[in-house]
């Protein structure tokens, strides 16, 4: 996910810090969520988050290790 384009893209959405900012790997089939959310003010907000990818396979730590002191989300 570090060097993911698409995760890149998601991140821009979010309107969050890139982990990579110059990423280099196209993920094969990824399949991307899209909520849109009414908040407690009445607007509407876009939520995008990667659901599954077929180029995932998982590394323990990962997160940590590019998120340091960051909770994992949920």
């Amino acid at each position: 996910m570090d060097r993911c384009i698409t995760y890149h893209d998601v991140e821009n959405n979010h309107g969050v810090e890139n982990i990579c900012h110059s990423p280099n790997f196209k993920a094969k089939n990824p399949y991307i969520h899209v909520s849109i959310v009414k908040e407690e003010n009445g607007e509407y907000k876009t939520d995008w988050d990667v659901q599954s990818c077929a180029s995932f396979f998982e590394e323990y730590g990962k997160w940590s290790k590019c998120n340091p002191g960051l909770e994992l989300p949920v």
